[in-house]
């Protein structure tokens, strides 16, 4: 009873706040030059891995709509071919207004065209303040690669030091207030997921009922954390009892999702949905649950000393999470 009656309490609260909320987070912008790998983050969201290295040049502006805790999300992915760059900046109210969150891609290993690559940043920036509208802009420092990263070399050494650079540079220039920086890497799939639901957490009210929904169920079931994902690789919540535990899970989220995707193409039918593995003296315990049949599926990854979670206690948390993202 303690478990629904805190989040009875802590619902009431919020719900009087979420009355008053704005409809917001529509339109989230991918801009940059070509070749940056704005598509790629975007199919490697989706998980179609495969297609990565068949992406040709996105041609002008291409929309894609997805849901994100029970809202519709309105995806622009600009392509970044100097003609169609001087069509938007022509036209910046039919292509940048109404923004919510812009993110800025940058290819950090091409070290030839930053100066282009800021140069129109400069330009992205002036057509937010002619349109009178401030969202904050998320610059993707990207294709910084594990490779580079295992490897401390001089090249790891002159690409932090970019980075570094260009960060000074940028919030010198801009004098934007809201501008966030993050590494990204196709091959670090995990870095792309915590880039992408940081940013889309941060402008979401219900995301806050949500993490705590997450955190009693963590500890009433006596899990050492947990994460619960949506089907576009985002993290809608999280709980962890320590660091090492959230480094731990978070890392193995991309593998849970890629292997349960591979399942998907088997037939067998099942009402389980769910894996277990162990490892580090410890289980992974993998479900998929559904919220309602129209939906996509959300997951759960948590980490327990035992392998098993009582059936209930997942469908429980599937009907909390179902009356806070659609009553």
């Amino acid at each position: 009873m303690n478990f629904y009656l805190t989040l009875l309490i802590f619902k009431v609260k919020f719900l009087e706040y979420l009355k008053e909320e704005k409809t917001i987070g529509q339109k989230i912008l991918f801009t940059g030059l070509d070749d940056a790998g704005k598509t790629s983050i975007i199919t490697a969201l989706k998980r179609e891995f495969s297609k990565i290295a068949f992406l040709k040049p996105t041609r002008g502006a291409q929309r894609r709509i997805f849901e994100f805790l029970g809202k519709e999300i309105s995806s622009w992915d600009l392509g970044g071919q100097l003609k169609y760059r001087i069509r938007y900046l022509k036209s910046p109210d039919k292509y940048f207004d109404n923004t919510e969150i812009a993110i800025y891609v940058i290819d950090v290993q091409n070290k030839l065209r930053i100066p282009e690559a800021i140069s129109y940043f400069k330009d992205v920036i002036e057509q937010f303040k002619k349109l009178m509208i401030e969202p904050p802009i998320c610059v993707f420092f990207h294709k910084f690669d594990p490779s580079l990263v295992k490897n401390d070399s001089n090249e790891l050494k002159e690409l932090n030091g970019l980075i570094t650079n260009l960060k000074e540079k940028i919030k010198t220039f801009s004098f934007y207030e809201k501008i966030y920086f993050y590494n990204t890497s196709v091959y670090d799939f995990s870095s792309i997921m915590k880039a992408m639901s940081e940013i889309l957490l941060a402008i979401f009210p219900k995301s806050q009922l949500i993490e705590k929904t997450i955190e009693e169920f963590s500890k009433k079931i006596s899990s050492d954390g947990v994460i619960a994902i949506d089907d576009n690789s985002l993290i809608i919540g999280s709980y962890f009892m320590d660091e090492k535990t959230k480094i731990i899970l978070s890392g193995c989220v991309p593998y849970f999702l890629t292997l349960n995707d591979s399942f998907k193409h088997i037939p067998i039918q099942s009402s389980d949905n769910q894996m277990i593995v162990q490892r580090f003296e410890k289980y992974f315990i993998f479900k998929q649950i559904s919220l309602r049949e129209s939906s996509p599926p959300y997951y759960i990854l948590l980490l327990k000393n035992i392998p098993h979670v009582n059936q209930e206690e997942f469908k429980s948390l599937g009907n909390l999470l179902k009356e806070i993202l659609y009553k």
